[in-house]
């Protein structure tokens, strides 16, 4: 019997065939920086409006005075074993930084690595199947991708989409004034790392799934808005680490009101009980000097605030006018838990971030 035909019962958990899961997958802020420094110096394009200089979502190309192309590419390994939700995690995610931009999806093409020895066809074509099933919600096609015989399984997607030049929404162009509102709970991180211990029950599955498949489909609205000024999303670095990004790219302080944050029910507990991902560790050695936490912030905590998101949710810097109708836009999309929680403020010196 080859590998394509045995039976998925027979083959390893997803899970187990990587050294990372999701967007905990990702390089650490200052290896990253390290590795990125010389491709400052490459000749920039007058009609690149986004490149690499604010670490933003995604690159974005001027066609002309109406529309602009958002580039975005986003794949990493398993970080849950049914290969369908797999692929829609996956999907979901690489989707996001088009909606982070403030544009909407046209396309996509798919990044397929895959162990073809130790996985069947039938599992892989199921890990396919759900990223399909999300692009057929984001109203666009798969219309291409590549595939290659890898040791770890990985998925996921090129996103490409379109906005006006006018409206989009860098993550460097917060103000002084602006509040900060997150979309989503966070918490992926420590579920993920909780489910590969095998503790994550039924029900945080379901929570898991349901954030994480969770299109950040507001992103257009909430570029339209006036007193809307930046979005990014918090993906793999934690809310700490895209938090800095946006100060660092205004030149600001982001105050962060913990208290305030949305959690995903349960993780908290789960954090103190020690489950949590690498990635989290490695994101709070890479720019924890740049973060101000206050007298007795608890480990479970500052785990939580350098948790890696995947396909996490949106953060928006705008108008103390505008909040109202960010609130209301996120709620018109379904998005229950978006909160206030913080404000960007000036730097008396160096950007950072300060939790209170």
């Amino acid at each position: 019997m080859n590998a394509a035909e045995t039976p998925a019962a027979a083959e390893p958990r997803l899970t187990s065939l990587s050294h990372g899961g999701g967007c905990g997958c990702k390089i650490a802020p200052g290896v990253l920086s390290e590795i990125l420094k010389g491709t400052a110096a490459m000749p920039i394009p007058k009609e690149l409006m986004v490149g690499i200089e604010t670490a933003d979502d995604a690159a974005v190309y001027r066609l002309n005075d109406e529309q602009a192309l958002i580039a975005t590419t986003d794949f990493f390994m398993p970080i849950v074993d049914d290969p369908y939700d797999f692929g829609r995690i996956a999907a979901t995610n690489a989707i996001s930084d088009v909606y982070a931009m403030g544009g909407r999806p046209i396309l996509a093409l798919a990044l397929v690595g895959m162990p073809i020895n130790v996985l069947s066809t039938a599992t892989i074509g199921r890990i396919l199947e759900g990223g399909a099933s999300v692009c057929r919600a984001a109203g666009i096609p798969v219309a291409g991708g590549h595939t290659i015989d890898s040791v770890e399984a990985i998925y996921g997607l090129v996103a490409l989409g379109l906005v006006h030049p006018d409206r989009v929404k860098r993550n460097a162009d917060a103000q002084a004034g602006d509040l900060l509102v997150l979309g989503k709970p966070l918490g992926v991180g420590v579920m993920s790392a909780a489910l590969k211990k095998g503790v994550l029950g039924e029900a945080g599955y379901a929570r898991m799934i349901a954030t994480t498949t969770k299109l950040n489909n507001p992103g257009p609205d909430l570029a339209a808005l006036p007193g809307v000024h930046a979005l990014t999303d918090v993906t793999g670095f934690g809310l700490a680490g895209h938090g800095l990004e946006m100060a660092r790219g205004a030149g600001l302080e982001v105050h962060l009101d913990w208290r305030a944050v949305p959690l995903l029910e349960g993780v908290r507990a789960l954090a103190a009980q020690g489950f949590v991902t690498g990635a989290s560790g490695r994101n709070w050695a890479g720019y924890g000097r740049d973060v101000e936490l206050p007298a007795g912030f608890a480990p479970e905590d500052r785990a939580l605030l350098t948790d890696p998101q995947t396909s996490g949710g949106l953060l928006v810097a705008c108008a103390p006018e505008a909040l109202e109708a960010v609130l209301a836009t996120f709620a018109h999309h379904g998005f229950d838990h978006a909160a206030v929680v913080g404000r960007c403020a000036p730097a008396p010196g160096a950007a950072r971030l300060v939790v209170a």
